[in-house]
């Protein structure tokens, strides 16, 4: 009779050379990034009628506005004349958008002013920015490129259940902004969120405030979860969210709060991070910077191991990696980009 008990059946994540490739990441661009909801922003970034931010998806600069109707909408940020980038700023507040090339103008919901050199001329199609689909999830703003792709609210419905347990995050406000660029495949910096068997090691200030003995991740339907409470504080329920594709968002103890992570790949082996804060009120108190200064410490180690993983993904000693059993929620992962890309 053995004594050795179960054995634990290796399972191979996604092959090294995905993460190398710029084939695979055109690959993954054409089909993941141009196909699915992508968050771009924030309702308090475009709170007031003339306020926009434009935002990268796909290789594609999208334009979100606050038109005069009171209402949000996103186009490609291309002037349907010849194809110029229309706005050049990445945030700001105006009545008239205007492409620098020939000087069309358009109003704040996407159709056009003044199209010079085309008086009496019917410009069909050509008569306003070319819309994407957007959509408002308690005040986040996702978009999406598939013209044809079912709702947000459809696609990511058990998420949306899952939110409504933050009934202060229709009250947020955006308080700080931070961009890093990583040197690291965009699935790199997922899969080391998405497990914290690196966590004792690598977060020393983390290991010490979280309970690890009492670490859940939990796969869900297009976002997957990991909580824990503060050690010693039963009512102290932190939860970190990863949301198909590319990001990342926590809610942390305390005052209603949260913080983002979008990932913006920009080839097979760099990410621009873009991470963000989120309270109740633009002044915040000193708990409040306390718990920025303890994340961004936190995503500092991330990023600096990711880019050493980075350095090892190109090496031939391996075809691939394997998880542990622990590692679910990044197995959930790679089963999603094998799904997407037909692996």
């Amino acid at each position: 009779m053995s004594t050795k008990g179960t054995a634990h059946t290796l399972q191979t994540s996604l092959p090294y050379k995905t993460y190398v490739s710029q084939e695979v990441f055109d690959t993954e661009r054409k089909k993941i990034f141009s196909k699915n909801w992508i968050f771009v922003g924030h309702t308090s970034q475009v709170k007031n009628v003339g306020d926009f931010f434009t935002f990268e998806v796909a290789g594609e600069s999208i334009l979100v506005t606050h038109a005069n109707d009171g209402k949000i909408r996103a186009f490609y940020n291309i002037c349907p004349h010849r194809g110029t980038k229309v706005e050049q700023s990445e945030t700001g507040n105006k009545k008239i958008l205007q492409c620098i090339y020939h000087g069309w103008t358009f109003n704040l919901d996407g159709h056009v002013n003044r199209a010079p050199n085309f008086k009496n001329i019917d410009l069909g199609e050509y008569n306003c920015l070319k819309s994407v689909q957007l959509e408002i999830q308690r005040s986040m703003i996702f978009v999406n490129l598939d013209r044809k792709a079912n709702a947000f609210s459809v696609e990511y419905e058990e998420l949306i259940n899952e939110l409504n347990r933050y009934p202060f995050m229709d009250s947020l406000q955006l308080v700080k902004e931070n961009r890093r660029l990583i040197k690291a495949n965009w699935k790199a910096v997922v899969d080391n969120f998405l497990e914290c068997d690196h966590c004792p090691l690598a977060h020393p200030s983390f290991a010490k405030t979280f309970d690890l003995s009492n670490y859940s991740i939990v796969p869900c339907d297009k976002f997957s979860y990991q909580c824990s409470n503060v050690k010693n504080q039963d009512d102290s329920l932190t939860r970190f969210y990863w949301i198909w594709p590319n990001m990342m968002m926590s809610v942390y103890p305390g005052s209603g709060n949260m913080t983002t992570t979008q990932l913006i790949p920009i080839d097979a082996n760099k990410t621009l991070a873009v991470y963000r804060y989120f309270f109740l009120n633009e002044e915040i108190s000193k708990e409040e910077e306390e718990m920025i200064k303890f994340v961004d410490q936190v995503r500092e180690e991330d990023f600096d191991l990711v880019e050493l993983l980075q350095t090892g993904l190109h090496s031939k000693a391996f075809d691939n990696g394997i998880f542990s059993p622990t590692e679910n929620a990044m197995q959930h992962f790679h089963e999603m980009i094998k799904e997407a890309i037909d692996l």
